[in-house]
């Protein structure tokens, strides 16, 4: 008895040593030694008071917390404006209010997010990112809790999905499945294209984007903050760029990122529909004799299933750039395949502006476009 008495009283003093709790706070809560500080209390206090609110989330909540901090960081220096736009967190009873109202519960790692912050405004640009052509332009929010539950789906074809997202333009969403129904599995994350070729209206294909919120938002997040979307006009672009997708020519450096456009593809029909974005840009060690100005294109575009289109044209998207030493020009179009993947590549032809009869071909890299994995609804 006196020995299970001395060790409980170690025990106890063992627990009560504050410093151990620091290792805990940092690494599940994000307690920084300045926070500390400024809230004035031990350790072990505020991983107390941090748990009795936060504990059910305490296998996301450093993950999400360390992603939004990471987001928020980056477009304060990138796209200040889109902060603004972002909502308080929000209470553990409003998530509750919720999962009564839709009758389904929600995953934790989704909890977790918007007990940092509650989404954004519906405002333009969408913190999920933006894509525009010459007559489309889609930029998505990260819906509240609010419109989220708003818009949660009971009929066929969508049955217990939750919208994470959604585009004032196109109207397009990302849902997340509630429960496993109609095909989908359990928090798997997708857009939803009609199929247009079956009798049931409510017949959807399924474009997967995510298998969880957490891989989900992470992984995007992950993306903009390591520069892997470019910034254009102060908003996030939703264009993948493959960094062996580059070719040189004499001063000349072509490269291409893509995006694939759920919005405007089709399953069934197959109509699968691509962006790309090319960058051409002149050493700026070149000589200024060198510049040269753009006369034409040629395109050998290729499907999976090896049918081959060529196409030879003046220009680029009606224009014809001049570049110069340190000059970048870049351009968006755009391609439809009948198959799920395919590649482009090419050259453009130049001329000198300082020797007129003096052409050359600068070459286009191969750029690969490939569909995400869709499956269609047994709704």
């Amino acid at each position: 008895i006196y020995s299970c008495c001395y060790l409980n009283r170690r025990l106890n003093q063992l627990s009560s040593h504050d410093p151990l709790w620091k290792r805990h706070c940092k690494k599940y809560c994000l307690i920084s030694d300045e926070e500390k500080t400024r809230r004035n209390q031990g350790w072990r206090a505020i991983f107390i008071s941090t748990y009795s609110d936060l504990g059910r989330y305490i296998h996301y909540y450093a993950t999400l917390k360390k992603a939004w901090d990471d987001l928020e960081q980056y477009l304060g220096q990138w796209c200040p404006r889109m902060i603004g736009s972002l909502k308080e967190s929000v209470r553990e009873e409003d998530l509750d209010a919720v999962e009564a109202q839709i009758h389904c519960k929600l995953p934790d790692d989704y909890r977790c997010s918007f007990r940092i912050h509650n989404g954004q405004k519906l405002v333009v640009p969408g913190l999920m990112g933006s894509m525009a052509l010459s007559n489309h332009y889609r930029s998505e929010d990260l819906l509240d809790i609010d419109t989220a539950a708003g818009g949660f789906q009971q009929r066929l074809g969508l049955k217990q999905c939750l919208p994470l997202t959604f585009c004032i333009h196109t109207g397009l969403s990302q849902y997340m499945a509630l429960e496993s129904v109609e095909g989908r599995n359990k928090y798997e994350i997708f857009y939803q294209c009609p199929d247009q070729m079956a009798r049931n209206p409510s017949a959807i294909v399924m474009f997967i984007t995510g298998t969880s919120y957490l891989e989900w938002f992470t992984s995007y997040v992950n993306k903009v903050v390591t520069g892997g979307y470019p910034i254009i006009r102060d908003q996030i672009f939703r264009y993948v760029h493959d960094k062996d997708c580059v070719a040189t020519t004499e001063d000349i450096t072509v490269s291409v990122s893509t995006s694939f456009l759920p919005e405007l593809s089709s399953v069934h029909p197959p109509h699968y529909f691509f962006t790309y974005r090319i960058r051409i840009e002149m050493s700026k060690d070149a000589l200024p004799e060198n510049a040269c100005q753009l006369e034409s294109r040629y395109w050998r575009i290729t499907n999976a299933k090896g049918d081959v289109e060529e196409v030879q044209g003046p220009g680029v998207v009606g224009e014809f750039p001049v570049i110069s030493p340190g000059k970048v020009y870049e351009y968006t179009s755009c391609t439809t395949f009948s198959t799920t993947s395919g590649y482009m590549e090419g050259y453009y032809t130049f001329h000198c502006l300082y020797n007129k009869d003096r052409f050359f071909n600068v070459t286009i890299p191969r750029f690969h476009m490939v569909c995400p994995t869709f499956k269609v609804s047994t709704a």
